[in-house]
């Protein structure tokens, strides 16, 4: 087939440090290349991929100093671009959400929106408007704002488990890990509170970009950081994550909002670290309550869960995140979703 894959231009293909859907969109396209596709991939112009890169901006938006205005300029230039040669394509895949809508019905090749955020209201008359075009949820959860979309099918996003080392058992000191971005819905003032009732250290790292995180950050989580039991850096590279997640004796995930896939869980799973997480969103599709984490409703659960985490097998939460959440299944499912649509 011949694919074209168009990513978001805010961070590199695959992202040197938080971008988890630059990071799927890497994975689909070079795995794709390998299976003998001919793709073309439309992104950011510091990009790495084994397809055809159709460069849209130098490089990636974020933290390159742009306003809006050329922001916007260089997303209404990728999209007119991929959509003025649709010919060249036997289907086009979008990972912009609804920016790529208005497009999709001027040019006969097939589109497929994967949605890898929640729809918010103030853009749902968008995806009102496009409900007839195909989209891919990348949870069931995901859909719970669904405005009848046309959903052709959920794919769960996939991680190269083969980069992810297996730590058969953690660290000693034993510490608890957090890693994503600082904002009140990923929980980490949660994290540092459940970290505080156990006892035990609590390893921190993230993003802090936007002014409302930055702002979060400064007010809510810096005045908890004593560099001794609550320790926290930036963003990290790959090595380094797998090293924090690998030696903890669990990863934390306290949200409380409805994630549509916390990538995370799965790439501490892969590594071998068990996850304690609240049941929200994607969680119960992710973790197998009590057999590679645990479920939780509150911190007093997620608390209690810290002391059974011994309950937990490592092997098990490896083997189980390769067999569900690895890239060879996402892109096999992909596939299906390609023949699929060009079938109709």
């Amino acid at each position: 087939m011949k694919i074209a894959q168009v990513s978001p231009l805010w961070e590199s293909v695959p992202p040197t440090g938080y971008g988890g859907t630059e990071l799927i969109v890497s994975l689909l396209t070079d795995e794709l290349v390998r299976r003998g596709h001919e793709v073309t991939l439309f992104a950011s112009g510091d990009s790495q991929t084994l397809a055809k890169l159709e460069s849209c901006c130098p490089q990636a938006l974020r933290g390159a100093g742009k306003n809006d205005a050329e922001i916007s300029t260089y997303q209404t230039q990728q999209l007119r671009r991929v959509f003025t040669r649709a010919d060249e394509f036997d289907l086009i895949h979008a990972h912009v959400d609804h920016l790529a809508f208005t497009h999709v019905d001027l040019v006969k090749t097939p589109t497929v929106h994967t949605t890898h955020f929640t729809i918010f209201p103030d853009t749902e008359p968008l995806w009102q408007d496009a409900r007839h075009q195909n989209f891919i949820s990348i949870s069931d959860s995901q859909r719970y704002t669904d405005p009848q979309l046309n959903y052709v099918a959920t794919v769960y996003n996939g991680i190269n488990t083969s980069k992810f080392p297996f730590y058969s058992e953690p660290k000693d000191p034993p510490y608890l890990a957090f890693l994503g971005r600082i904002v009140p819905e990923k929980g980490p003032d949660l994290a540092i509170e459940i970290a505080k009732r156990t006892g035990l250290p609590l390893k921190m790292a993230g993003k802090v970009y936007l002014p409302e995180e930055v702002e979060f950050f400064e007010e809510t989580i810096k005045p908890l950081i004593d560099g001794e039991q609550i320790q926290f850096v930036t963003e990290i590279g790959h090595e380094e994550k797998c090293e924090l997640l690998g030696g903890a004796l669990a990863t934390l995930f306290p949200i409380s909002w409805k994630e549509p896939f916390g990538l995370v869980m799965a790439e501490s799973m892969v590594v071998g670290t068990p996850v304690i997480a609240t049941t929200i969103g994607s969680t119960p599709e992710i973790i197998a309550d009590g057999k590679t984490g645990f479920l939780c409703q509150d911190v007093d659960e997620c608390t209690a869960a810290v002391s059974r985490i011994k309950e937990i097998n490592r092997n098990t939460c490896r083997d189980y995140a390769i067999a569900n959440f690895g890239v060879e299944r996402m892109v096999d499912n992909y596939e299906a979703v390609y023949r699929k649509i060009l079938a109709e």
